[in-house]
């Protein structure tokens, strides 16, 4: 099978099953259906051609498919009288294209915890095999077939959500799996692309879904301007190398100029929300040539309005860093102490690793490696704790 066929089979997937689930529910059900028919499609499209509408070919095969087996099942239960046999696949696609953003509102089902949302966003929508999400997630398979299986049993039933309110979970849902991918909670690599990737292409599909979006449109913004840098967030051996130390030449300015052209956009259409906020940002640093001669004032600015319009301990230690750099460390470190109680991020390596850098910065270097060791003894990655320990010896 082609390249070409193979990632246009990945994206008509979850439009396809966003169709089934819409009009006959028993997701389980139309999840195999679809398989099957992608399977069809892998073997004929390569030697017959593509058909002139390939989502309403998948839909229409995964359609026979669901009815074939329900007859065969449900003939007792009188299944088939509630089930078209003669869809109208072209007309129906076309008319629902919004049902991937339907399938993803609905695989973050507010009965879900977010991890299983994660993961049955990432099976259901993002192509992903089980086997590819436990081992993203560092858990077994079993365990991830679980997780997922009873994810599915909880929303059996329930159809597709109405109204936007669901969006802010979809949203969450998505900078979830790129968080993770970008800078991997645990495990030997930093970073994860097939995640940051995944999570870039979910973004992009409900930004064409609802480009008037400005949060939407920020969210993608975001991440493309912090993934512009990953190629030289490790060294050639793994090692993590700090914002401060990378090479800035070698970050993605095609990335960065669709990042920032996408966030002054929607800057200055819509009322700014924490994802456009974070994207300004990650704008200003993607833009300065160097630590030194970024805006600080001005990130500063952000993070406060940030930390007042969405409050968060990640977002007060973030902007710890920034009033270190605009009004000394010392100012930094007082900032930080009101984190100390805060039971969300007491005990977290973040804590400690930015409480050891600011240290640095006002010359209380032994007292910065105390807190370099502590970090280091919390943090379950690989690449952040070795860097952490070189830290202890500088």
């Amino acid at each position: 099978m082609s390249r070409a066929v193979e990632d246009l089979l990945r994206r008509l997937a979850p439009r396809v099953l966003g169709t089934l689930v819409r009009r006959h529910g028993q997701f389980d059900a139309c999840e195999d259906a679809v398989q099957e028919a992608l399977l069809a499609a892998s073997v004929q499209w390569p030697a017959e051609g593509v058909p002139r509408e390939p989502a309403g070919w998948l839909v229409t095969v995964a359609g026979r498919r669901l009815t074939d087996q329900w007859r065969s099942e449900a003939a007792r239960r009188r299944r088939e009288l509630a089930v078209s046999t003669e869809p109208a696949p072209e007309e129906d696609v076309a008319k629902h294209v919004d049902d991937t953003l339907r399938l993803l509102f609905l695989c973050c089902h507010p009965e879900l915890s977010p991890p299983s949302q994660v993961a049955l966003t990432l099976r259901a929508v993002g192509g992903l095999t089980t086997a590819e999400i436990a081992n993203a997630f560092l858990v077994p398979e079993s365990t991830m077939a679980q997780r997922i299986s009873r994810s599915k049993q909880k929303i059996k039933g329930h159809g597709f959500p109405e109204g936007p309110e669901r969006l802010p979970a979809v949203l969450h849902v998505l900078y979830l799996i790129f968080n993770e991918g970008y800078n991997a909670t645990s495990g030997p690599d930093l970073q994860r692309v097939e995640l940051t990737e995944e999570a870039i292409r979910l973004t992009r599909e409900v930004h064409a879904l609802m480009p008037a979006d400005g949060e939407v449109a920020g969210l993608l913004a975001l991440m493309l301007l912090t993934d512009a840098r990953r190629a030289t967030r490790t060294s050639p051996d793994g090692a993590l190398v700090p914002l401060a130390e990378q090479d800035r030449t070698r970050w993605d300015r095609a990335r960065i100029a669709e990042g920032v052209a996408l966030v002054s956009r929607t800057l200055a259409e819509s009322a700014p929300g924490p994802y456009q906020l974070q994207a300004a940002i990650a704008a200003i640093h993607d833009e300065a040539p160097s630590t030194e001669a970024t805006d600080w004032r001005q990130i500063l600015v952000l993070y406060t309005i940030l930390d007042r319009m969405s409050p968060n301990p990640m977002v007060t230690l973030n902007r710890a860093i920034a009033t270190a750099m605009v009004q000394g460390p010392r100012a930094g470190l007082d900032l930080l102490a009101s984190l100390d109680k805060d039971r969300r991020v007491a005990g977290h390596y973040r804590l400690d690793a930015v409480r050891a850098h600011l240290l640095d910065l006002a010359g209380e270097h032994e007292q910065a490696r105390e807190h370099y060791r502590k970090a280091a003894k919390r943090t379950f990655s690989l690449p952040e704790r070795e860097y952490l320990l070189r830290k202890t010896s500088g």
